[in-house]
């Protein structure tokens, strides 16, 4: 059984464009314990998809949260069985909040390519769910 555990995190980041940034996190890892945590009660409340309540039926994103709370237990291989366009899809977001901030040269050009690879993830993995009747 996990026990909970307080970990603080203090970041210097010294200079970074002129400016002294100081970043201190004191987060409790409540994601750690076994029975009690942010895992377990996520896992318990799952939000219900509206498409699924109204037809019966998967949705192109439904999985997304399950994937989520694997990838976030650590489960890589269950997660991408779950859903997988999660991964992509938070490389997605990362690239595209660090080239809001850094401004790449060819930023806008790879952020276009990752969400059509994405979207092209999404499609092909609901093509398959209907393909092989995965969808209830």
């Amino acid at each position: 059984m996990y026990n909970l555990v307080l970990w603080p995190v203090v970041i210097d980041l010294t200079h970074l464009k002129g400016h002294l940034f100081i970043l201190h996190i004191s987060f409790p890892l409540l994601f750690l314990a076994k029975n009690d945590g942010i895992l377990h009660w996520l896992g318990r409340h799952l939000l219900a998809c509206p498409f699924k309540k109204a037809t019966g039926l998967d949705c192109p994103g439904c999985g997304f949260q399950r994937s989520v709370l694997a990838l976030l237990n650590g489960d890589f291989i269950h997660s991408l069985k779950l859903y997988p366009a999660t991964i992509p899809i938070f490389v997605l977001l990362a690239f595209t909040i660090l080239h809001l901030k850094f401004d790449f040269k060819h930023g806008a050009f790879f952020i276009k390519l990752l969400y059509i690879s994405t979207a092209t993830i999404v499609i092909f993995n609901y093509i398959y769910k209907v393909y092989y009747q995965q969808l209830i």
